[in-house]
């Protein structure tokens, strides 16, 4: 194997004419030049320098090897530069997946941190709701994964790093005249009898489950991903919704009413990567903005950070 060390001593003997002026040049021995060019001809297998009175002269295959040099100790150089602009977060890639409320509460302020502390870092976003997130994780099309599960769940984990950002509890929403508008706690079967408006797949089986063990099937007349349509439907009157603390802060309603509806039911938000991305330094930028950006907003509205 011919190694970089070994090329560039070969070039500096091949300018210079000898063992000697070689070394001054790279700051080290005579022998250790001898040494090293030895190695270099045992591992091309064949001479690559013949002396010629004082001067050391390139063979053929010497001449060949120092013409390819430059360009392989080049690239080589650009490779060290790149990777140390990476590690030194000047330059760096991110690829982002992430619900939508995570998307709209937490994932701008993320970003702005980091752009404004590592502008040399970019960042791409798409949203995906999990479990797809996080098969995106896995299969390598992403490199941090913002999801959510409801308490312990079928969700497995256990490959993954898990950073905890927030306790997101489930708040319920009714049109602004309903009869329980102004009330300060609601129980879930005291809405047992309203047409109820669902949100994602995910919320709507958490739904689904809470109401049955409250000893009622909620009476579902809409179902949308879409948090700011449930809420819009809400607040026309057609019905009455429970949506995570975070989607309402993200968008607020109008013509509906927040409630705490009790029992309590959260769901845990958190950022996820695999174990070797959690090295690379963009990655754990990112990580610790988003981490950052769960604080503030848990500072600031109903839900309840998890760092």
């Amino acid at each position: 194997m011919i190694e970089a060390r070994h090329l560039r001593v070969l070039r500096a003997v091949a300018a210079t004419g000898s063992f000697s002026a070689a070394a001054r040049e790279l700051g080290c021995t005579q022998p250790a030049v001898s040494q090293q060019m030895k190695a270099l001809e045992a591992s091309a297998g064949t001479p690559l320098l013949v002396r010629a009175g004082r001067e050391m002269r390139l063979t053929q295959a010497g001449e060949a090897l120092v013409r390819h040099a430059s360009g392989i100790l080049a690239g080589l150089t650009a490779a060290e530069e790149e990777v140390a602009a990476i590690a030194g977060l000047r330059a760096g890639r991110v690829r982002l997946v992430s619900f939508p409320s995570g998307s709209s509460a937490l994932v701008p302020a993320a970003l702005a941190a980091l752009r404004a502390a590592h502008p040399g870092t970019r960042v791409s976003l798409v949203e995906a709701e999990p479990p797809r997130s996080v098969e995106m994780l896995r299969e390598g099309d992403c490199d941090v994964a913002l999801a959510f599960r409801y308490g312990v769940g079928p969700d497995t984990w256990d490959d993954l790093v898990v950073r905890p950002l927030l306790a997101d509890r489930l708040v319920g929403l009714v049109p602004e005249d309903h009869r329980l508008a102004g009330a300060e706690r609601v129980t879930i079967g005291e809405l047992a009898e309203d047409p109820w408006i669902a949100g994602c797949p995910r919320c709507r089986r958490q739904l689904v489950d809470v109401c049955r063990e409250a000893g009622f099937t909620p009476r579902i007349d809409f179902a949308t991903d879409d948090y700011p349509a449930v809420m819009g439907l809400v607040g026309a009157g057609l019905g009455v919704a429970v949506l995570p603390q975070l989607a309402i802060e993200s968008v607020r309603p109008r013509g509906a009413v927040a409630v705490t509806v009790e029992p309590a039911v959260e769901r845990e938000i958190v950022a996820l990567t695999l174990p070797d991305l959690e090295q690379v330094p963009a990655v754990a930028a990112t990580l610790d903005e988003l981490t950052r950006a769960a604080a503030r907003a848990a500072a600031t509205s109903g839900v309840a950070a998890r760092a």
